[in-house]
Formats: C-alpha cells, sequence, structure tokens
C-alpha cells in the first residue's frame, strides 16, 4: 500500500502551474507545453524537478533553470531545498509538446 501524500508538501500541480511561467525565450513558450518538464516530487523538505531543454547546445539552459527556481521558490516558499536537475534521457522531442504548443506552430495535434 502506498503511504498518504504529505499534506504539508506543495502539490505537484501547483509546481507545475508555477513553471508555466518559466518561458524559453528563443521560443516564447513556456517549459511545461514546451515538454520539457519530465518530472516533479515534492514534500515539505525538498522539490525535485528534472527537465531538459530542446537541446545539449541550448545557449539560455542556465537563464532558464534559474527561472525554474526561481518560480517553484515563489510557488513553495518554505521548501528549504529546491534542485532542478537537468537531464537528457528521454531526449526531447517535438512529440513532447503540449496541443498548445503544437498550435503556437501551427502543427497539426497528435
Amino acid at each position: 500500500m502506498a503511504e498518504p501524500a504529505d499534506p504539508s508538501a506543495p502539490a505537484e500541480d501547483e509546481i507545475r502551474d508555477a513553471l508555466r511561467h518559466v518561458v524559453d525565450p528563443e521560443v516564447g513558450l513556456n517549459v511545461v507545453d514546451l515538454g520539457l518538464v519530465y518530472g516533479i516530487e515534492a514534500s515539505a523538505e525538498r522539490i525535485t524537478v528534472r527537465m531538459t531543454m530542446t537541446t545539449p547546445a541550448c545557449p539560455l539552459g542556465d537563464t532558464i533553470i534559474e527561472a525554474a527556481r526561481a518560480a517553484v521558490r515563489a510557488a513553495a516558499p518554505r521548501v528549504a531545498d529546491i534542485e532542478i536537475e537537468l537531464v537528457w534521457d528521454p531526449p526531447w522531442s517535438p512529440d513532447m509538446m503540449s496541443e498548445v504548443a503544437r498550435g503556437h506552430f501551427g502543427w497539426p495535434g497528435s
């Protein structure tokens, strides 16, 4: 049986909503709709966000990571430890984008 969620931990949806305010300046869309957020783990003491970039050569990767950290900090100011983990597996692809992002680029839905 799974343990009940920690009621003092921020909800994953709250963290994901905060990350919707983090925009990749090269494409003008948020990191959630771009499919860059791979996972969120939250407890009362720590939040870990696993995310990627559209390419390992992204020149704004550090800027986006710091913006993500700031957005999570604003959404969960009482959480002491916030980690934004940059991962490359699985590699990002346009298939990971939301319908909103596809529409932004004028691409047909999945």
